[in-house]
């Protein structure tokens, strides 16, 4: 029954008695198909051999027919209706209980229990029976001449297209006309298909009649795993297929081991592609680095070597964070952190020892071993004997033993190698045997991933090279360094190699055994083309409570972009530019960035303190250190001040109930409320009179601390507690379990205030914008209960408001025009609240301003169209180029800057023939303030030069106005004719 019922008829199934539909050029002629169903044991024939296509079909045989096309189960034992002859020695009886309990046929008498099962089918009786079966929906007004019982369902046959409207619906169905229904239904509900998986969200089904059906997955198939897939075909027939996305392709991180201190295996439960897998800038570790990534031969794993200056600790847990390493068919890239401990508890051992002709021994050790044991020459003896040995070491677990030897078999004995855990080597002998090698090293392979470094493999350990270059005999590497079989030319950034082929040519190779000869190798640069990545991001605190952000990239960056200020701009949370105390007016820094030294590919942000609420620092143009840079795409990370910000208590009140007090603790993070740092524990919590007083406990019982909010408790207190009094929180975590410190102590502490919330900061940040940050979260805002007043009586009421994100900043939106400078003493400004204002916190706490003054923070603009240049002298070729501020600055040139560092004169485009000499603020004879840079030019200006001005204010808050605002960077440009 699912088989048929899930396959909605389309109109290529269309009968033939029915609307002309062509059955194309797999059509069979109606005996044919008959043969077909006889042999699937659907139809039978006649005694006389003959199908008799021509004759009409009684209703017992036809739900013969439909129990087998549909696969129904027959049912004995059952006798449903009381047609004579209808009794479990009739061969229809089991035929017609089967589509009877499916609900597809019944009695045409249904009061008498009279199915006919002798009578003929009719048309509407055959749609009927498809109808049912197809679960097609029934129009609600059938518009046919079928019997009323039949009208519907003729009506659901003929909107499908599978009868004709003029039909005779009433006359009797040749055998002919069933054997068409039958078969199409039959070959409808045995189509095959096959599948083949393009990509996890995306699938191609085959059908058996030659269609493909694309089908793109809401959620993309697991690997390996069988996943349900429903699909349509054209015509709207539904299947269902069961499919597997097989793939020997890493889909995640299996493991991270470490059996000694130096190398980490990183295992994956596929393979991966060896290129980023190889890149060691995709592996970090904080506070360690790392010399090389190897790629197993399966391609399931990778060996990490760490630097040689650095060591992990045996039995401490690591993270190990993996990023940008791509699975071997390129559909997944893998990211993710695995923690791994180290467990060093085997000693090393000699793995090999090869002989270098006469006069050296090549040793391999088992894992990394310490220099310090390993260059002494003690520690080795052949034969029974101490070796007068030059050792050569080569990280992390070879070395070179130089001593002549005899032709023939030998023993070597090490002792006292240890490995960086102090595990140290158990003397045995090793067996070798020493040939004399008269051939010259010969070059294996020469690879270069930059125009300045090219590696070298030989066939044989190296001694030494006399020396090296590039294509011309003066293109030389700076410095020539060798590793065991391995030479590496490193070529200063001022002699590169070229991109194409290059001809590397060594002089003097010369191996262990003193053979030498001159080398040369063609090598092309495969240059880095992929551009730096932002991993992760990071933002807290530090003990100075300054912001700081850390952007983890996937490959070293170039430290000159690093320190850039102008590649990161913040942005507060309605889109402006953040000029904040730890930024300039363009949202850039003033601390310059940095690279973490503690931390791979990892830069520093320091934004400053005073940040609320949510931003965006935009990162743009860092550069990676390859030879030819590639270049970031711009990537804008969300920044969360309250989630960052030191955990410590907001503000503390109290409620009074006759003799019981509660003291209300609001902490500025939600707040652990079970383990240790469970800030429902009543011993964490006293009061003193003074902030470095005795301290007494509230309460002694836990029950008495009690959880209004995911960062307020409320404590039950029959204390003495005066309203004055410091509230002691001990041993507080926040909800991820990290203990909050106030000044670097686990006491925090804060004085009680009236329960009411109140103003941290009040300032009006541009022409329409009043910034309010209070000390609790806001529940509720009703901007009408703001206003604006200045000293002479001008008052000003908002039109809106947006709240920050953590309900503390209140944005305050105004129609008309507030001041640039809110602060001035003839008409200072402030903010209050109406009597019965109802902006209040989740406490009910009212928020109630009487006069709060409000300060500046509107950044001074410039009127670039008041721009003029003017001669300062009739002789000489001096000239003051300035233009109007929007109010008073105060212009400051730091130390070590001059006025040419901040400010660039241009004529005509070019500083060629300027010479900046100073720059000042100063008042024009309207009384307007104007920026006056004084400049000389080799000639004099005439009325087609074209004269800019530019003010970079990347550096340094040089011109800031009474409020420390800073002034942004601008241009100012006209012809001279314009502005003289």
């Amino acid at each position: 029954m699912k088989k048929i019922l899930t396959v909605a008829l389309s109109t290529a199934m269309a009968f033939s008695m029915f609307a002309s539909v062509a059955f194309g050029d797999t059509a069979v002629t109606p005996q044919q198909k008959f043969d077909a169903l006889a042999a699937k044991g659907i139809f039978n024939g006649y005694p006389d051999g003959s199908a008799h296509l021509e004759k009409e079909m009684t209703r017992a045989e036809f739900a013969k027919v439909i129990t087998k096309l549909l696969g129904l189960k027959e049912v004995t034992g059952t006798l449903s209706y009381k047609d004579k002859g209808y009794d479990a020695k009739n061969w229809a009886v089991p035929y017609i209980e089967a589509v009877t309990a499916a609900g597809i046929m019944q009695g045409q008498d249904n009061v008498k229990k009279i199915f006919n099962y002798n009578g003929k089918v009719t048309i509407q009786e055959m749609a009927t029976v498809l109808t049912r079966a197809l679960k097609l929906e029934i129009p609600a007004n059938p518009n046919n001449n079928a019997a009323d019982w039949a009208k519907g369902y003729v009506q659901a046959a003929i909107d499908k297209g599978l009868i004709s409207k003029d039909a005779n619906f009433k006359a009797n169905a040749s055998r002919s006309q069933l054997v068409e229904a039958a078969y199409a239904i039959d070959q409808a509900t045995n189509i095959t298909f096959t599948y083949k998986v393009v990509d996890p969200s995306n699938v191609e089904f085959t059908l058996s009649t030659g269609e493909v059906v694309k089908v793109k997955l809401d959620k993309p198939l697991e690997a390996n795993k069988e996943t349900e897939v429903k699909f349509k075909d054209a015509a709207g027939n539904e299947y269902t297929a069961k499919v597997t996305w097989v793939t020997t392709s890493a889909q995640t991180v299996k493991s991270a081991a470490a059996s000694n201190l130096k190398q980490v295996v990183v295992t994956f439960d596929g393979s991966v592609d060896p290129k980023t897998a190889g890149d060691v800038d995709n592996y970090s570790i904080s506070g360690k680095s790392f010399e090389s990534a190897t790629v197993s031969a399966d391609k399931t794993s990778v060996t990490l070597l760490l630097a040689e200056d650095s060591v992990l600790t045996n039995q401490k847990e690591f993270e190990l964070s993996i990023n940008n390493v791509k699975n071997e068919d390129a559909s997944k890239t893998l990211s993710q952190k695995v923690k791994f401990t180290p467990s060093d508890v085997a000693v090393p051992t000699v793995k090999e020892v090869t002989a270098l002709g006469t006069k050296a021994l090549k040793v391999k050790f088992s894992e990394p071993v310490s220099k310090t044991e390993a260059l002494k020459s003690i520690n080795y003896k052949i034969d029974g004997s101490v070796i007068a040995a030059s050792v050569t070491y080569s990280y992390p677990d070879t070395v070179i033993l130089t001593t002549n030897l005899t032709e023939g078999a030998h023993k070597l004995n090490v002792s006292n190698v240890t490995d960086f855990s102090g595990l140290k080597l158990v003397p045995v002998d090793y067996d070798f045997t020493a040939t004399v090698d008269s051939a010259a090293p010969e070059i294996v392979s020469a690879t270069t991933t930059d125009l300045t470094k090219v590696v070298v493999e030989f066939n044989e350990p190296i001694k030494r090279v006399d020396s090296a270059y590039a294509n011309v005999s003066g293109k030389t590497p700076s410095t020539i360094s060798i590793s065991d079989t391995k030479v590496t030319l490193t070529f200063p950034s001022s002699s590169p190699l070229n991109y194409g082929e290059n001809t590397v040519y060594l002089k003097g190779v010369r191996d262990y055994s003193d053979n030498s000869a001159d080398r040369e190798v063609k090598v092309t640069p495969s240059l880095d083309t992929t551009r730096p990545e932002v991993v992760n991001t990071s933002f807290s605190t530090n003990a100075q409570g300054e912001y700081i952000a850390k952007i983890k990239f996937s490959e070293a960056v170039k430290e000159t972009t690093v320190a850039d200020r102008t590649n990161y701009v913040l942005k507060n949370s309605n889109g402006d530019v953040a000029d904040e105390n730890g930024t300039n007016a363009s949202g850039n820094p003033l601390v310059k960035p940095f690279l973490d030294p503690n931390a791979n590919n990892t830069v520093v942000v320091n934004l400053g303190t005073g940040l609320s609420g949510t931003y965006s620092l935009t990162i743009s143009n860092l550069q990676d250190t390859a030879y030819v840079p590639n270049t970031m795409l711009p990537y804008t990370a969300t920044l969360n001040a309250s989630q960052a910000a030191a955990g410590q208590i907001s503000r503390v009140w109290v409620d009074s109930e006759g003799s019981t007090k509660y003291v209300y603790v609001e902490y500025n993070k939600a707040i652990a409320t079970s383990g240790a740092g469970n800030a429902l524990e009543a011993a964490k919590y006293s009061f003193s009179t003074s902030e470095n007083g005795t301290y007494t406990k509230l309460t002694d019982e836990d029950s008495d601390v009690q959880p209004v909010s995911s960062d307020t408790v409320r404590i039950a207190t029959t204390e003495a507690v005066p309203s004055n009094a410091w509230i002691k929180a001990s041993y507080v975590a926040n909800a991820d379990g990290t203990y909050l410190t106030q000044n670097g102590s686990y006491d925090l502490k804060q004085q009680i205030a009236a329960n009411v919330i109140t103003l941290s900061s009040q300032a009006i940040t541009d022409k329409s914008t009043v910034k309010l940050v209070f000390n609790g979260k806001l529940s509720y805002v009703n901007y009408s209960d703001f206003v604006v007043k200045a000293l002479d009586g001008t008052t000003v009421k908002p039109n809106g408001y947006t709240l920050s994100s953590d309900n503390k900043t209140l944005y305050l939106k105004f129609d008309s025009n507030l001041p640039v400078n809110a602060e001035n003493t003839t008409n200072p400004w402030h903010v209050e609240t109406v009597a019965g204002s109802t902006t209040q916190d989740s406490f009910g706490n009212k928020v109630v301003i009487t006069s709060a003054p409000l300060e500046d923070a509107v950044a001074p603009t410039v009127d670039t169209d008041t721009f003029k240049v003017a001669k300062v002298s009739a002789t000489a070729a001096t000239y003051e180029a300035s233009v109007v501020v929007s109010e008073g600055v105060v212009l400051t040139i730091p130390s070590g800057l001059n006025a040419t560092d901040l400010f660039t004169v241009k004529v005509n485009g070019a500083t060629t023939g300027v010479t900046v000499d100073q720059a000042s603020v100063q008042t024009d004879a309207t009384g307007k303030q104007r920026i006056v840079v004084k400049f000389d030019y080799t000639s004099v200006l005439n009325d087609t030069d074209r004269v800019s001005l530019n003010y970079n204010a990347n550096y340094t808050k040089a011109l800031v106005d009474s409020g420390d605002n800073a002034l942004a960077a601008f241009t100012a440009e006209e012809l001279y004719r314009y502005v003289k």
